[in-house]
C-alpha cells in the first residue's frame, strides 16, 4: 500500500502541488507572524538593555494618571529636593537629575514640523557626553536658545549645525539655533527610532515639565559592592510611597514588555488573516481530494478486490495528505521565515532605523508551521478518505462514474450549522456573550461560513443554470453551463472557497461605508461650525496650536463665535475618564448643538464642571453633586456639576472650565471651531485663519466638509489594508477554480474527445471551459456578496447604539466584486482550457 500510495502520488503531484500552494499560502502568515514577533522582541530587549546600561536604579514620580493602554500619560515632575536626597542615601555613589518627556517636535526647514510613526518626540536636558551619547559635530548647547539634535533627527528635518529651527513642545513655537548633533555608540543615529532635541537643563525643565528645578526622573549609579537590588530597596525606603523606584534591568524589560504588548496586535492580526486563508485552503483541498477519490473509483475498487481493507484504503489517503502537509508547511515555514524577516525590515524602516536584532526561527514558528499545515490537509482529506473506504469491490467492474447522491443530509447539516452560527453572532452581537463576545463574534462568522458552504449544492443548480443563460447563445456556452451545473457538490465547494473571500471584503466594506455615512450624517446635522481647525494624529500625542490663534480669529470680520478644545485622560469621580476644557462653552450649544436636561450649560464658572447625560445616569450625579477631579498635570480638585447636557457623539462626557486645562497633559487646544455671521462666505476667512497658523505647522484650517472627509477618510485606508489582506484568500479561491477544472479536463478526457471527433473546434473547447469557470467564479462572488451583505447588515444594526444608523450596501463595488469575479474565471480557465483543447482526439476516445 505505500508503494501504492507513494506512485499515486507522483502520478498527481501537479493537482496536490496546486493544493498545497493554499496550505503553504497559511503557513506563510502563520510563520511569518511569530518570526516577525520575535525578531522584533529581541530587537526591543538589545535596545532598551543597551539604553539603560548605565543605569543601576532610576527615580521617577507616580504618574498622576494612569494612561492604561492609551499611552497618554503625562510624566510628573521630580522635584529638585528629591535629587538631594537620593544623593544622600547610602551606598549611592552618584545620581543625576534627567528631563525626558515626549512631545518635543522639530519644524524643518520647509516648515511643518517633522513627524514621527510611532517612536517618541523626546525633549531632554544635554548632561553631556557619555560611553553611550557622542557628539558628532559642534558642541553642547549654552545659551537659553541653543539644542542638540540627534542624527535621526537630523537626517529627517534636513537640519545641519548653525540652522535656527523652530521647536514645539507645551508651549506653542520657539526659534532655537542647532549647535551640535549627537549619535549612539555602534555608529547609531538614534535609539529605537526616537527623535530626540536636548535643551539646556532650565530651558528643558519649563518647556517640557512645564516647571523650573523639577525632573522627570533621577538616574542613579550604585556604589562598589552595593548590588542594584539593594540599591533599589534602600532609595526606595528613603523617598517614601510617592515614587516609583526600579533598577535599570527592571526599567528595560518594562520599556520592552510594553513595545511588545503592542506589537502582539499586529500578530493577532496576521494570524487572523492567516485563518481566513487556511478557511479557504480547505474547502480547496476537500475538493481536490474529492476528485481525486471519484476519478480512483475504479482503482480503488481493485485495491478492495485484491485484499486492502477499508482501514489501509483511509491510511492510503490520509498518507497522501500527510506528504502533501509536510511538503507545504516546509515551503510555508520558508517563505514565512522570508515574510517574517521583510516586515521585521520595513517596520525598523518605517520606525526611523530601529537596530534589528538577527532574525531567529523561534520553536513557535515551526511547531505552528508544521501542526496548522498537517492539520489542515489530513482534516481536509478525512471525508474523502472516509469515502474512499466505503467503495466496493465490484466496482472495479463498473465504469468509473460521479453519480449525484441526494442533498437531504447535507443540506439538513447546512441549515443546523447555520442556525448555530445566527446564533452566535445574534449574541456576540447583542453583547450577550459575556467577557467572550469577540470570540463568538468569530465563532458565529465560522459557522455562518461553513453553514452556508454545505447549503450551497441546494442552490447550486439552479442559480448556476440561471448565470449560464447569459452565455448559452452558442454552443459552448451551452456545455459550459450544462458542465458548471453538473456536479452541484464540486461546484458548490469551489464557489464556497471564493465566497468566503469575498463575503468578508463585503461584510467590512458595509460596516466602514455605512460607519461613514453615519458620523458624516451626524457632523453634518450637528455640527454648527464653517471652520475647523484640527491636525491628523500620527501617536498617542494629538496635534496643537497655539491659544493665540482663537483670540485673533475672533477678531477677524464676519467670525462669529470662535471655540478652542482643550482635551486631556483624568480621574473623575475615581475613574479614568476623557474631559474637555473649553475656551467658550456657549460652543456647547451653539457649535455642538447641545441641549440642557438640568441646570445651566451657557456658562461656567471656577470650581463649575458641565457632564453629559449619560455620564450623570451612569455615576448618579446631578446639579448640585461635588466631584474630585485629577488630571494629568495639575492638583486634585473638586468640581461642582452646575448643568446637564443631553449627550451626542460630538459631546464629551466632562467638560471643565478653560483655566482647568493648565493642568492638561497638551495645555493648548487640540481642536477649534469657527461659526461665521450669516452673509459670510468661509472661502473668504479660511485664508486669515491659515496666516494665524503658521507657527502651529501640526493642524491646519479646513470647511466643514473637507474636514467630515478627513475624519471619515481614516476608514477608507482601514478598508484598503483589510481588501489587500483578504486578497489572499481570493488568491486560493483562484488555485481551488484552477484546480478543479484541471482535474475535471482529465475526469472528462473522453467526453471531450467524443466532442472534438463530432466537430467541436479548439476554440469552442476553450470557450467551453472558459464559461464553467466565469459561472463558478461569479456564483461564488454572488455567495460572497449576499453572505456579506447580510453580516455587514446585522453588525450595523447592532451597532446602532454606538452611533451607527445609516445602513449603506456599496452596490457600486458588489457590482465591481462580481465584475471581478467574471475577470478571475477567465484567467483561471487559462491553463485547463489550453489542455482541453490539445488533448489528441484518439487518445482520448480510447482513453479509459
Amino acid at each position: 500500500m505505500f508503494r501504492a500510495t507513494l506512485k499515486s502520488l507522483l502520478a498527481r503531484k501537479v493537482r496536490l502541488i496546486l493544493s498545497g500552494l493554499a496550505v503553504v499560502l497559511g503557513v506563510m502568515f502563520v510563520s511569518g507572524a511569530f518570526v516577525l514577533t520575535d525578531t522584533l522582541g529581541r530587537s526591543f530587549d538589545a535596545i532598551f538593555a543597551d539604553a539603560y546600561e548605565g543605569v543601576d536604579v532610576n527615580v521617577a514620580a507616580k504618574p498622576k494618571v494612569d494612561g492604561g493602554d492609551s499611552g497618554m500619560q503625562a510624566v510628573s515632575p521630580v522635584p529638585a529636593a528629591t535629587l538631594d536626597a537620593v544623593r544622600a542615601v547610602p551606598g549611592v555613589a552618584g545620581a543625576t537629575g534627567l528631563v525626558a518627556v515626549d512631545g518635543a517636535r522639530l519644524v524643518g526647514g520647509n516648515g511643518k514640523a517633522v513627524a514621527s510613526f510611532g517612536p517618541p518626540q523626546l525633549g531632554e536636558n544635554w548632561t553631556g557626553e557619555s560611553d553611550l551619547v557622542r557628539l558628532r559635530e559642534g558642541r553642547g548647547p549654552q545659551a537659553d536658545d541653543e539644542i542638540v539634535i540627534n542624527g535621526a533627527l537630523a537626517a529627517a528635518g534636513k537640519v545641519k549645525v548653525g540652522d535656527r529651527v523652530g521647536v514645539l513642545t507645551l508651549q506653542p513655537k520657539q526659534e532655537f539655533t542647532v549647535v551640535g548633533v549627537f549619535g549612539y555608540s555602534g555608529g547609531r543615529d538614534s535609539v529605537g527610532g526616537a527623535n530626540e532635541i536636548m535643551f539646556t537643563t532650565p530651558v528643558a525643565q519649563r518647556l517640557m515639565l512645564g516647571a523650573p528645578d523639577t525632573f522627570s526622573n533621577i538616574s542613579v549609579t550604585a556604589a562598589d559592592g552595593v548590588s542594584d537590588e539593594a540599591l533599589r530597596d534602600a532609595v526606595a525606603a528613603a523617598l517614601g510611597t510617592g515614587f516609583e523606584v526600579k533598577t535599570g534591568a527592571r526599567l528595560s524589560a518594562d520599556a520592552a514588555s510594553s513595545l511588545k504588548e503592542a506589537l502582539s496586535f499586529f500578530n493577532r492580526i496576521l494570524l487572523g488573516f492567516a485563518a481566513v486563508a487556511l478557511l479557504v485552503g480547505t474547502f480547496l483541498i476537500l475538493n481536490t481530494f474529492s476528485i481525486i477519490v471519484a476519478q480512483r473509483t475504479r482503482e480503488l475498487a481493485l485495491m478492495r478486490a485484491v485484499g486492502a481493507s477499508g482501514r489501509q484504503i483511509i491510511g492510503s489517503v490520509v498518507l497522501e495528505a500527510v506528504a502533501v502537509g509536510l511538503v507545504a508547511s516546509l515551503l510555508g515555514l520558508g517563505a514565512g521565515i522570508g515574510i517574517g524577516a521583510l516586515l521585521a525590515y520595513l517596520f525598523s524602516t518605517f520606525a526611523g532605523g530601529l537596530s534589528l536584532a538577527g532574525i531567529g526561527v523561534p520553536p513557535s514558528a515551526v511547531i505552528g508551521a508544521f501542526a496548522v499545515g498537517l492539520v489542515i490537509t489530513v482534516v481536509a482529506a478525512l471525508l474523502p478518505a472516509l469515502r474512499a473506504s466505503r467503495i466496493p469491490p465490484i466496482a472495479a467492474m463498473q465504469d468509473v462514474a460521479t453519480p449525484d447522491r441526494p442533498l437531504t443530509r447535507i443540506t439538513l447539516v447546512g441549515a443546523v450549522v447555520t442556525a448555530i452560527g445566527g446564533a452566535l453572532l445574534a449574541l456576540g452581537l447583542t453583547g450577550n456573550a459575556g467577557g467572550s463576545t469577540l470570540a463568538t463574534i468569530l465563532g458565529g462568522v465560522l459557522f455562518a461560513f461553513i453553514g452556508v458552504a454545505l447549503l450551497t449544492p441546494l442552490i447550486s443548480r439552479p442559480v448556476v443554470s440561471l448565470l449560464g443563460a447569459m452565455f448559452a447563445w452558442s454552443v459552448p456556452g451551452k456545455l459550459g453551463r450544462l458542465n458548471s451545473g453538473r456536479n452541484p457538490r464540486r461546484t458548490a465547494i469551489t464557489a464556497a472557497a471564493l465566497m468566503v473571500g469575498i463575503a468578508l471584503v463585503t461584510g467590512v466594506t458595509v460596516i466602514l461605508d455605512s460607519a461613514k455615512s453615519s458620523i458624516g450624517g451626524l457632523a453634518q446635522d450637528t455640527l454648527k461650525a464653517e471652520l475647523v481647525i484640527s491636525g491628523a494624529q500620527s501617536g498617542p500625542r494629538s496635534p496643537s496650536f497655539d491659544p493665540a490663534v482663537l483670540e485673533k480669529a475672533a477678531a477677524i470680520p464676519g467670525v462669529r463665535l470662535v471655540d478652542g478644545e482643550y482635551g486631556d485622560l483624568a480621574m473623575v469621580g475615581g475613574e479614568r475618564t476623557w474631559v474637555a476644557a473649553s475656551s467658550d462653552v456657549a460652543a456647547l450649544r451653539q457649535i455642538f448643538g447641545a441641549e440642557p436636561t438640568a441646570g445651566n450649560i451657557d456658562r461656567l464658572g471656577p470650581g463649575e464642571m458641565l457632564v453629559s447625560s449619560d455620564t450623570a445616569q451612569a455615576r448618579g450625579l446631578s446639579v448640585g453633586s461635588t466631584v474630585p477631579v485629577q488630571t494629568s498635570r495639575g492638583e486634585a480638585r473638586t468640581y461642582t456639576v452646575s448643568g446637564v447636557y443631553a449627550s451626542s457623539e460630538l459631546t464629551n462626557p466632562v467638560v471643565l472650565p478653560p483655566e482647568a486645562a493648565s493642568g492638561f497633559a497638551i495645555p493648548q487646544p487640540i481642536q477649534g471651531f469657527i461659526q461665521l455671521a450669516p452673509g459670510t462666505r468661509a472661502a473668504d476667512v479660511q485664508p486669515r485663519i491659515e496666516a494665524l497658523l503658521a507657527d502651529s505647522p501640526e493642524v491646519s484650517v479646513a470647511d466643514r466638509e473637507a474636514f467630515i472627509e478627513q475624519q471619515t477618510g481614516q476608514l477608507d485606508g482601514l478598508l484598503m489594508m483589510i481588501q489587500i489582506l483578504l486578497a489572499l484568500a481570493i488568491v486560493i479561491a483562484v488555485l481551488g477554480i484552477i484546480n478543479t477544472l484541471a482535474l475535471s479536463v482529465l475526469e472528462r478526457t473522453r467526453e471531450l474527445g467524443l466532442l472534438r471527433a463530432i466537430g467541436l473546434r479548439r476554440a469552442q473547447t476553450m470557450r467551453m471551459i472558459t464559461v464553467e469557470a466565469v459561472v463558478i467564479s461569479v456564483f461564488g462572488a454572488l455567495l460572497g456578496v449576499v453572505v456579506g451583505a447580510g453580516l455587514g447588515a446585522a453588525v450595523v444594526e447592532a451597532l446602532r447604539d454606538e452611533g451607527i444608523t445609516d445602513l449603506v450596501l456599496p452596490w457600486a463595488r458588489m457590482g465591481i466584486f462580481l465584475g471581478l469575479a467574471a475577470i478571475v474565471g477567465v484567467i483561471a480557465a487559462a491553463l485547463p482550457a489550453v489542455r482541453a483543447a490539445r488533448i489528441n482526439v484518439l487518445g482520448a476516445i480510447a482513453h479509459e
